[in-house]
């Protein structure tokens, strides 16, 4: 377990009410404050690795941290806004770009690979009589672990993903692997979808593998 995982649970301990020997233990009790909380928090561990680059290393700061802080793309960029506003990444690996592509574009597509998961909550593991760590994970577009070998990715349009989803693409090349935390109001706020409740705050592990320019014709398929 990675310690960006263990300061985030460590501030989570104080958040969750529970008695490990009732059976009427709810993982999702306050999940509305829960989850904004466990954004809030993320976002102090990157402005914290953000600000020390900066003191560190001056204008070259990102190449010393892997955190980033992007507002969305559909947010005016007049005012700061409040930090729901914006998606808070960890970056996993850095793309080459070597055909010096950059970003993609609302109105492009994309092979993507990726995984989501809810916020992590304290429950029942195992034969339900021991509390634990643990994520639940709603949707992915490979099975098992991931590997770029193997790991067939999803075609998307851009446009039509999720607003905090969509903002990350925008932001990245070929090749990046980037963790993103997006707030619930740039995901499926307050109504949620499927197994995602409402007010969730979403964690996504995001490979994009290949871009393609509007009009210009791309892939039906991962070849």
């Amino acid at each position: 377990m990675n310690k960006y995982f263990l300061i985030l649970c460590t501030a989570l301990v104080c958040l969750v009410s529970c008695n490990e020997t009732s059976n009427e233990y709810n993982p999702y009790e306050d999940w509305q404050s829960r989850n904004a909380a466990w954004f809030e928090d993320t976002v102090q561990v990157a402005r914290a690795a953000i600000s020390q680059a900066k003191a560190e290393y001056g204008d070259n700061w990102e190449e010393h941290c892997q955190w980033r802080m992007f507002k969305s793309l559909n947010k005016t960029t007049t005012s700061t806004g409040p930090i729901t506003d914006s998606i808070c990444v960890r970056i996993m690996t850095h793309g080459l770009d070597p055909e010096g592509k950059g970003s993609p574009a609302a109105n492009d597509s994309a092979h993507i690979s990726y995984r989501g998961w809810l916020m992590p909550t304290y429950n029942y593991t195992g034969n339900g009589s021991e509390m634990g760590w643990n994520q639940e994970m709603f949707d992915s577009s490979y099975l098992g672990e991931y590997n770029p070998e193997t790991s067939a990715p999803a075609l998307m349009s851009i446009g039509n993903l999720l607003e905090g989803f969509s903002t990350a693409i925008q932001y990245m090349v070929e090749g990046d692997e980037w963790m993103v935390f997006i707030p619930q109001n740039l995901a499926y706020g307050s109504n949620g979808s499927g197994k995602i409740k409402g007010y969730s705050t979403l964690q996504f592990h995001i490979h994009l593998v290949r871009w393609y320019e509007s009009g210009t014709g791309s892939a039906s398929k991962w070849e």
